[in-house]
């Protein structure tokens, strides 16, 4: 009896203790679903992440997988680039370092938490096959300015480079190659992703010129190379990431180029040159699909400090009318369509200011006097020319050659966003 009696309670006990433990165990569950975060769709969570600044949405990338997985989505990639405004790239030498020797025997050292492109290219190749010679060249930093509210500040990309830069596209840049013969280096700067590509025609820095551009069509990158050859002739030759191999084509006709400025302005599905320094009549532009040549005459020959600029996708002409007066000129397109007078800038004395680019989101034009490298900014929405403060770093020198560019996630590669989730 007293068997039976002991029995029943040590059941009875446990009963108990598992209740309670069911109990416990569904409290923690209903906290856990208290606690959790309700449930995003997919398009919702990826038009919050392509408003974030790059660096941000860089870090995104590892809170889970589907975010990884929004993130590298060329949709979203594309998303992001059309949101991004414009920057301007540029290269800084290091200080107490003019010279940046490369050889097989003593590879170079990276500065701390800085990128080499030059060791970003010998990684992936054994050593042995590079010729035992050194190459003394330049050694840079690469960065980047960016303009807001009227500020500027300097960016950093972390990365090192000792070729200059020749073009940019889409957040891409064309790089020289300084290793072993030489080439092109195609990169992205904040993916630090990159290419080499093979060597074209060698020739004078200041009797050539290279483009970079995009088919919108296609998705196909192209590089565009002129160059003056033996007879003082322009030819011109022509490589598509897709075959990574040089073509010959057609240049442009006899006598067009007075000397290799600038290099060319994207728009309008071309690349565009002003073919000399002062009092050019016309510019020398290419279809990039097509590979032709035009010559585009000028609504008013074009001075020293006038320039061609990309402005909301059209092609944009900036001259200088007097000491205090700009004219503002825009071509939409190669056929039927003609200069059109855009705005005029009267203000105080802006004839040493030269038009760097057109800001792809705000619209506003960023100039550079030409007497101290000082940033100007002409707000359109005011009519105000404004000086930029620098808030962050210190004003490049006068002589810094800057380039439009945007930070980006872009690849080279060709993908038919048609196809893509």
């Amino acid at each position: 009896m007293a068997n039976s009696l002991a029995s029943k309670n040590v059941g009875l006990l446990r009963l108990v203790e598992e209740r309670s433990l069911t109990k416990k165990i569904e409290e923690e569950k209903k906290h856990k679903r208290e606690k959790q975060v309700p449930y995003l769709h997919k398009d919702c969570i990826s038009n919050i992440l392509v408003r974030l600044p790059l660096d941000s949405l860089q870090r995104s990338r590892f809170v889970c997988k589907p975010w990884y997985n929004i993130i590298k989505n060329p949709k979203f990639i594309d998303a992001h680039l059309h949101r991004s405004e414009s920057v301007l790239i540029f290269l800084s030498p290091f200080p107490n370092e003019s010279l940046y020797p490369f050889s097989v025997a003593s590879v170079p050292k990276e500065l701390p938490n800085t990128v080499s492109v030059e060791l970003n290219l010998l990684q992936p190749k054994p050593i042995p096959i590079f010729n035992h010679t050194t190459i003394n060249a330049p050694r840079f930093s690469v960065q980047f300015l960016e303009f807001k509210n009227d500020k500027s500040k300097i960016g950093e990309y972390s990365l090192s480079c000792s070729g200059n830069i020749r073009a940019t596209c889409n957040g891409l840049i064309l790089l020289d190659n300084k290793l072993k013969n030489g080439g092109l280096v195609v990169m992205n700067p904040v993916t630090r992703k990159l290419i080499a590509l093979p060597l074209g025609t060698l020739s004078r820095p200041h009797d050539e010129s290279y483009g970079f551009a995009l088919i919108d069509s296609t998705g196909e990158y192209k590089v565009v190379h002129l160059f003056r050859d033996e007879l003082r002739y322009v030819s011109c030759e022509i490589l598509s990431l897709r075959t990574k191999a040089w073509r010959e084509v057609n240049g442009p006709s006899f006598g067009f180029f007075n000397r290799f400025v600038d290099g060319p302005i994207s728009a309008i599905g071309g690349l565009h040159w002003i073919p000399q320094v002062d009092r050019s009549e016309y510019i020398v532009s290419i279809e990039v699909d097509k590979e032709k040549f035009h010559q585009i005459p000028l609504p008013r020959s074009s001075r020293t400090h006038d320039r061609i600029v990309d402005m909301g996708g059209v092609l944009c002409l900036i001259v200088h009318e007097d000491v205090n007066h700009i004219d503002i000129w825009i071509l939409k397109g190669f056929y039927g369509e003609v200069w059109t007078k855009y705005h005029s800038i009267t203000v105080g004395s802006i004839i040493d200011m030269v038009p760097l680019f057109s800001l792809r989101i705000k619209g506003d034009i960023i100039f550079k006097r030409d007497e101290d490298g000082s940033f100007y900014v002409y707000d359109f929405q005011h009519q105000e020319m404004r000086k930029v403060e620098m808030v962050e770093g210190c004003i490049p020198r006068s002589s810094t050659t800057y380039l439009p560019h945007v930070n980006s996630l872009v690849s080279w590669m060709e993908v038919n966003l048609d196809m893509c989730d």
